[in-house]
């Protein structure tokens, strides 16, 4: 892993490139998660590079002390811009609370962007009352929620699942549930209009999490969008799908 430091903290990240043509893709993984959900991703690097990032407080960058919903959306997007200065990368993509973090970083940091991939995302981020209940006082019960059907996942196989569960068990309870807290209060619905850049809004066609509308939603709004549905997926269609993940951003990048 390399690491970039900022604002007192490291950040840390793993690039992969076969070489130095296109944009650069930068990944952000999503609530619990760390820069593992996209190693699929990295089959991209023969086109462009891929760097994939782990945010404050997940695997093994640093620590941050912030309160859930926008100290804690400004805190990640700095960890977005510092990688993307030292990477030159000028596509994020980002997944749930990534995407989130990712539309923060389009919308108020003074950084030239080529285009945005929105996966599993939304204007806004409701979560269900329970599941934040649960996150703070049954975390187990909240895992095992998460990777209910159709929820995380359509049709994993057993593996993928353990080592999902993992990784949000090695995040722990505290920053798990502050990110979704974080989710729970972002709001950009006012200002999608005000999103310049290119923009692909990608869902898995199972999603419950963050449903097919939502994306048609952002695209009704963000003025250059458009969507594509990856079959027999939900919430983590990077992991679940990768090939038809990655297919999508491969046409998206065809066409900008």
């Amino acid at each position: 892993m390399q690491r970039v430091t900022h604002h007192g903290r490291a950040t840390t990240y793993r690039r992969s490139a076969h070489t130095d043509e296109g944009p650069g893709i930068l990944c952000v993984h999503g609530s619990g998660g760390d820069a593992g959900v996209w190693k699929g991703q990295a089959r991209l690097a023969d086109r462009t590079p891929v760097t994939a990032m782990n945010l404050s407080d997940h695997a093994d960058s640093g620590s941050l002390t912030a309160q859930a919903g926008y100290e804690t959306l400004s805190a990640y997007a700095d960890d977005v811009v510092a990688v993307a200065e030292a990477t030159g990368d000028r596509v994020l993509c980002g997944n749930s609370l990534g995407a989130a973090v990712s539309m923060i970083v389009a919308l108020d940091r003074e950084i030239d962007l080529e285009g945005l991939i929105l996966a599993g995302a939304g204007a806004r981020l409701p979560v269900l009352d329970d599941l934040l209940v649960w996150l703070q006082s049954e975390f187990e019960r909240a895992i095992e929620f998460l990777h209910g059907p159709d929820r995380l996942f359509h049709d994993p196989d057993e593996e993928l699942i353990e080592v999902s569960e993992a990784a949000m068990r090695e995040t722990g309870q505290a920053v798990t549930s502050r990110d979704f807290r974080t989710c729970h209060a972002f709001d950009v619905r006012e200002r999608l209009d005000e999103i310049e850049a290119p923009t692909l809004a990608v869902v898995g066609e199972h999603d419950q999490l963050t449903p097919p509308h939502y994306h048609e939603s952002l695209c009704e709004s963000i003025p250059d969008c458009e969507m594509a549905v990856v079959d027999d997926a939900a919430h983590l269609a990077m992991l679940e799908q990768p090939a038809a993940f990655n297919s999508a951003i491969e046409s998206f990048l065809d066409r900008r």
